[in-house]
Order: C-alpha cells, then sequence, then structure tokens
C-alpha cells in the first residue's frame, strides 16, 4: 500500500514554493504588523500581548497526545525521524481508525492551493470522500502559484469559506494578523482530553499542535513534518563503490575528493551547489523560517547571519566554485535540472530534500538496472559529530471561518480525522489512491493509479490535516530503512533553537530587512561578490532595523519562554 505516501519533512532549508512543490518541503515565512507578539501568544482576538504560549499556557490550549496503535511501525519513530513502513498492507487486511462517521452530513466549502488542472466537483473521488467522512465538501481549489494573492483577497472580503488552507510561505503582509481575526478557535473543540473524540487528530505530535497555535488560541490543523534536516547531500554510490572513493568526514576531505572526481574533459564534475550542506556541516542556523535563525548563545540573541559559522560555509563553498568542481551549470543558476545531472553522472554529489532518495531511485530503475544513490551522513566541518539545528515540526495548516456554527466545526474536524489517518488503513488508501477498481488497481501488492486516479484523485485533502509524519515505499523498502536510518542518526545530533516550534509573526516595518540576504550569498560562493560584502550587509542589517530587531526578539523569548526541549 501506498508506497510513497510519506512527507519526509518539512521543509527546511530549501527556501521556496518550487522546493515544496518538488519534495514537500516548505520554507515558511510569517511577517505581521503590530506590537511584540507571538501569534501563538496573546488574549482573544485582540492581537495584543497577554501571556505566554508555551510552557504553562501553552499545556491549557493544547490537545492531549494518544499515539496511534491502529497500524505498528515496522521502523518507529525515534530522535525526530518519521515512522517507517517497508511492506504494503493488502486490501484485506485494511484497518479501519475511523469504524464510525463522525461527520453530520453538512455542506461546508474548501478553500485550498492546487498545482495543475484541479478535479471537475462532483467527481467519483470527491464523491466517495464526502460519503466515507459524512459531509458534502465542496472545494475552491485556486491557482498554488498565485495562491498568496487570492488567500490576501478572500481574508480582506466578508465571505470567508468555511475551511482554508493557509501554507506557511504565505504567512506574510496581514495574512497571520488576518488569521486572528478570521478564523475559529477550536480549543474547545480539541483541547486536552476533547480531541480524543477525533483519535486521528490525537495522534498528531504536540509540537506540531504547538505551531497550530495563532493568537493566542489553538486555530489550526497542522501537517506534521519530521524537525530533521530534510536536506540531504546524495552521491552516486554505484560509482564511488566502482571508483572506491570513500564518504568524506569533513569539510576538508569532501574539497579532497571533489577535485579527484572532477574531470572536465570528461564532463564530469564533483557536485552541484552544495550551500545548503555547507551551513548544516557547519552548524549554521536554520535559515527556513525567520524565526528559527535566532537563538540564546550566552545571554544573547544571536541570528544565523551574525555567526562566525555562516560566513566559514559561504567561504568553504566558495572553495567548490573555484576549485572548479561544481557543475559549470550551477554557476548560472537555474540552468537546466541538476537531477538530472546527478543521475546522468554529469555531476555525483547534490543536495536535495530527502524524498528525492525514493523519487530517482525510482525514476532510475528502468533506465539504468546499476543506478545506485545514497546520503551521506552530515558530518562536522573539522570532522566528528555535527550540530545540526531543527525544522519546524509543521509549516502548512488549515483554518475553520470564525463564526462557523457548532455544525460546520464538527464536520471540518470530522474530515481532519479522516484525513489524518495512519499507514496501512481504508482510510489512508481512500484518501491516497480513490476508489479500488476505479482510481487504482493492484499490481503485485500494490496500488496503481488509473487515469481516472491521475486525474481524480487530488492531494489536497492532507493539506486539510495529515498523521505523525512517516515514510513508506513498500515497493523498495530498503529506501524506507535507509531514509529513516539517516534521519535517526542526524536526529541524534539535531538541537531546537530558542524559537522552535513557535509561529512568530514580526512587525511590518522590519518585512524586508533580509530581503536580499539569499541572493547575496548566491553571489558570494559563485565568486560575484565577497564575504567582505556579507560582512557589510550584515553591518547595515543592524543599523537598519536588525538591533531592533533583536531588542523585541528578546522581549518575546523573556515573556514566553522558550517551548524547544
Amino acid at each position: 500500500m501506498t508506497p510513497n505516501a510519506a512527507s519526509t519533512g518539512s521543509p527546511r532549508t530549501a527556501p521556496s514554493r518550487r522546493g515544496f512543490l518538488a519534495t514537500g518541503a516548505v520554507a515558511a515565512v510569517a511577517v505581521a504588523g503590530g506590537a511584540p507578539l507571538l501569534t501563538s501568544c496573546g488574549g482573544g482576538d485582540t492581537g495584543k500581548k497577554d501571556g505566554t504560549t508555551s510552557g504553562k499556557d501553552a499545556a491549557k490550549i493544547l490537545p492531549t497526545h494518544v499515539a496511534s496503535s491502529v497500524v505498528p511501525a515496522d521502523l518507529p519513530a525515534r530522535d525526530g525521524s518519521a515512522a517507517g513502513y517497508t511492506r504494503a498492507i493488502p486490501s484485506a487486511e485494511l484497518k479501519a481508525s475511523v469504524p464510525e462517521k463522525l461527520g453530520k452530513g453538512g455542506a461546508l466549502t474548501v478553500m485550498a492551493p492546487f498545482w495543475g488542472t484541479p478535479p471537475a466537483s462532483g467527481n467519483p473521488y470527491y464523491k466517495a470522500m464526502n460519503e466515507a467522512v459524512g459531509v458534502q465538501a465542496t472545494w475552491q481549489n485556486q491557482d498554488g502559484n498565485v495562491y498568496d494573492q487570492k488567500l490576501g483577497a478572500v481574508l480582506a472580503s466578508s465571505t470567508v469559506p468555511d475551511l482554508v488552507v493557509v501554507p506557511g510561505w504565505n504567512l506574510g503582509g496581514k495574512i497571520p494578523s488576518a488569521v486572528d481575526a478570521k478564523f475559529e478557535d477550536l480549543g474547545p473543540y480539541l483541547s486536552g482530553d476533547k480531541v480524543k473524540a477525533y483519535p486521528n487528530l490525537a495522534a498528531i505530535p504536540t509540537d506540531a499542535w504547538q505551531r497550530g497555535i495563532f493568537g493566542g488560541r489553538l486555530r489550526g490543523l497542522p501537517m506534521p513534518a519530521s524537525y530533521v534536516t530534510n536536506i540531504a547531500p546524495f552521491y552516486r554510490k554505484d560509482l564511488f563503490d566502482a571508483k572506491g572513493w570513500q564518504v568524506p568526514e569533513s569539510a576538508a576531505e569532501f574539497l579532497a575528493l571533489a577535485k579527484e572526481i572532477t574531470s572536465a574533459k570528461a564532463k564530469v564534475w564533483a557536485c552541484a551547489d552544495m550551500t545548503w550542506t555547507a551551513y548544516n556541516m557547519f552548524g549554521v542556523l536554520n535559515g527556513g523560517d525567520k524565526a528559527l535563525g535566532w537563538h540564546l548563545v550566552d545571554g544573547r540573541l544571536v541570528n544565523r547571519i551574525e555567526t562566525p559559522e555562516y560566513l566559514e560555509a559561504l567561504e568553504w563553498t566558495r572553495k567548490l566554485y573555484d576549485a572548479g568542481v561544481v557543475h559549470p551549470d550551477e554557476k548560472a543558476q537555474n540552468q537546466g535540472d541538476t537531477s538530472v545531472r546527478f543521475t546522468s553522472g554529469q555531476c555525483l554529489i547534490y543536495n536535495n530534500d530527502l524524498a528525492h532518495w525514493y523519487g530517482k531511485t525510482a525514476e532510475m530503475a528502468a533506465q539504468n538496472p546499476d543506478f545506485a544513490m545514497a546520503a551521506m551522513d552530515i558530518p562536522g566541518h573539522a570532522g566528528g559529530d555535527p550540530e545540526l539545528w531543527a525544522t519546524n515540526p509543521a509549516n502548512i495548516w488549515s483554518f475553520v471561518r470564525k463564526g462557523a456554527p457548532k455544525e460546520i466545526v464538527e464536520d471540518a474536524l470530522a474530515i481532519a480525522n479522516f484525513t489524518a489517518a495512519p499507514y496501512g488503513t481504508k482510510e489512508r488508501m481512500l484518501t491516497d489512491y480513490g476508489v479500488e477498481g476505479v482510481h487504482h488497481t493492484i499490481k503485485d501488492g500494490l496500488p496503481v493509479k488509473t487515469d481516472a486516479g491521475n486525474q481524480e484523485v487530488s492531494s489536497s485533502w492532507m493539506f486539510i490535516a495529515s498523521p505523525a509524519p512517516y515514510i513508506a515505499h513498500p515497493d523498495l523498502p530498503e529506501i524506507t530503512e535507509a531514509q529513516i536510518g539517516w534521519q535517526q542518526r542526524m536526529g541524534a545530533f539535531t538541537r531546537k533553537s530558542s524559537f522552535y516550534g513557535l509561529t512568530v509573526a514580526e512587525p511590518s516595518r522590519w518585512t524586508g530587512l533580509m530581503n536580499d540576504f539569499e541572493q547575496l550569498e548566491k553571489d558570494i560562493v559563485r565568486g560575484r561578490k565577497k564575504l567582505s560584502d556579507m560582512q557589510q550587509a550584515v553591518s547595515e542589517w543592524k543599523s537598519k532595523g536588525g538591533d531592533e530587531l533583536r531588542d523585541w526578539y528578546s522581549e518575546l523569548l523573556d515573556t514566553t519562554g522558550s517551548a524547544a526541549s
């Protein structure tokens, strides 16, 4: 069952919507106007600071966690990893995690992003889902490429759909404050033991629920993710084995090996752009979310761009370019597909979302039977253990419109409880593959989508709520084992920075303060700018508001405390 139903993680280092679309990785950016507050901080709907949402105050809001035991994992989650499932579950053995319909048959509208051509309304898949849940959901799918525009317009209007999906990357401008003003407090339905009425929601990890606290209220139904970095340095294991190359265990060994591998004459280069891996190797604070980039060091909050590790990572990546070991198309940026250069053997190392391990292995199975890839364990830059930083445990949510009748709220929660069903259940199979014989058939024990399935089965349902993170590739169980093993090894060296797990809305006056840094990073590693240009940019960042922003975050941390444990 469900050979690729898993989300391997949040999306941490992948810094764009494009990264999410390709891999499930999300780069969340939260910016809003107003006085210092945590969007998961405050009293009522006033937007004013009124207490904390970490520690005891958060405990009053958060749902009780009751782990699912419906289908035990073959590889239990550990050290922040996803759980792993290595075998297909035959249709006759699928469990029921929702034994009775929780929906009361009410009609409700759902707005969510969609990439491509949305399914026709009332199609057999939607009908099957509605019938199974016990609701009459009508989808208002919107173009994912301009979803922020539509979302902003809808939230500024007087008519809001009953359920609205909000990706983390769209938490910009006035949207965070609109979340507080336009969406319902779900605490009366889910806080504490109340969540036990929805067992699949109760099984969502507490850290993910913490990210669903906005404006001091539990508003967001989360899509959980592993907090271990989702960016892995992949290498061509088949070619490494053939040449007798050993995986490097330090930054210096990496550069030396890269020089040995590279042969421009043979059109083989060691690697693609390795900036993301450099940040991990050198222990740079997380860059996928603004709040995660701050950490309390010796009593003072420090931003990732101020640390020596940040400059060292950029300097090392530049050395790779200067040495000519990076594929030349990488210097031009957006020149072709890095993963294609990897699978064709033009570059032997690249970094991307952990999901590529399965995706590229499955893709190449028929094209090149000898193809094999693996993920390097991230070493510390000087050798030894790395110092890695956690990503956020949820980066996409659905919300119920404020003022919705109790019946609508409960029907929305019935949908969420259904779509949060774990692997190995009838609900998960229906959500991911539709109706057997209509949307999928079983081939060699695995579900295979039909043309109708490819056209109608919509991933938008998983945005309403998802189960605890898991990886399941029963067609390639060895990849499942490898992915989980990598996450667990890296998770053992992963720390949580001061604002881990909290959804922070910065005041609007600092909205664009860091807008130019990503491009400057790219220019520096490619030799178009100097490291001194970054030092100057950091100095200007401080004087233009960075130091004030530090004070704002310091006040926030003093008030709320940290949710990291």
